[in-house]
């Protein structure tokens, strides 16, 4: 294992970065310096859909593990070894405050993926200029396959979720998880509460569930899910959080959350893209994500 430190010089920050030859993710030979690379090439395209939200991350300093089962925490306040550049609000929770940290630059992105933060995950709304939590500024739906449901059949709950969220007026845009199964997401105009966009999310779920009870669910119930697309859209909490748009996931191998167009989403062969999939597809094809921005 390589031990020596280096530095990095990004966007006019200097950033120490140690053990970039640890590997992360044994099954493919991912190090940590790939990582940090991989962060740094997104940056452009991931920022805008992280900046100005509260972020937990989710580290593996060890890495994930041959089985996809290393060991990892989540982390929500922002520790005491924070350069004192990264830019930071306050969130007051029931008992305590908690200082998060706001991923708004490329070198606040690399300093995480330097603490081996793999996963990033932000709540639907941003802190508005006065430092307060503002309103929800997006929608999201988690399509969660249970046990014995193909992929493929997530990307037909999403077409129907899509149809009903257009005959609403909103637009979706699809993202494969990086784990099992697809988020979507619409922007919203600001003028909902995080309450009131949750209970409009809820009553999506359960009219899709009301016309495809065999296929699907909305209900938080984990034994009504086998064989059924559970609709969650509860992340639409002012408290709760969904992985970021293009952040690695902490799986067997290096995935990501990529946001898609729905003609892939309608292809056979749709599956679960990696790093270097999202980089080159980024090159050649922008970001589908950039409309709700």
């Amino acid at each position: 294992m390589d031990t020596r430190e280096q530095a990095l010089r990004v966007g006019g920050r200097r950033i120490r970065v140690s053990n970039t030859d640890r590997v992360l993710y044994p099954s493919t030979a991912t190090t940590k310096g790939d990582v940090i690379a991989y962060y740094r090439a997104i940056a452009k395209t991931m920022l805008p859909h992280c900046r100005d939200r509260p972020a937990t991350r989710k580290r593996w300093p060890d890495g994930v593990g041959p089985d996809g089962r290393g060991d990892s925490f989540f982390q929500k306040n922002l520790g005491g070894s924070a350069p004192d550049w990264v830019r930071t609000a306050d969130i007051q929770h029931r008992d305590h405050v908690n200082t998060y940290p706001l991923v708004n630059d490329e070198a606040t992105l690399v300093w995480l993926a330097q603490l081996a933060s793999l996963e990033i995950h932000v709540p639907q709304w941003r802190f508005d200029a006065s430092g307060r939590p503002g309103r929800p500024d997006r929608l999201v739906f988690d399509l969660d396959p249970g046990e014995g449901v193909p992929l493929a059949q997530c990307a037909r709950v999403a077409f129907l979720l899509r149809d009903l969220l257009r005959a609403s007026g909103l637009t979706a845009v699809p993202v494969t998880s990086g784990s099992s199964g697809i988020h979507l997401y619409a922007a919203l105009d600001g003028t909902l509460t995080s309450d009131e966009a949750s209970s409009t999310a809820h009553e999506f779920a359960r009219s899709l569930e009301a016309d495809h009870p065999d296929q699907i669910t909305g209900s938080m119930k984990r034994s009504l899910r086998p064989g059924r697309v559970f609709v969650d859209w509860s992340q639409n909490s002012a408290a709760k959080t969904t992985v970021a748009p293009y952040s690695l996931r902490g799986r067997i191998r290096p995935t990501v959350a990529a946001p898609r167009t729905w003609r892939e989403l309608a292809s056979p062969h749709l599956r679960q893209l990696e790093y270097r999939e999202v980089l080159r597809r980024v090159e050649k094809r922008g970001d589908p994500l950039a409309a709700l921005l």
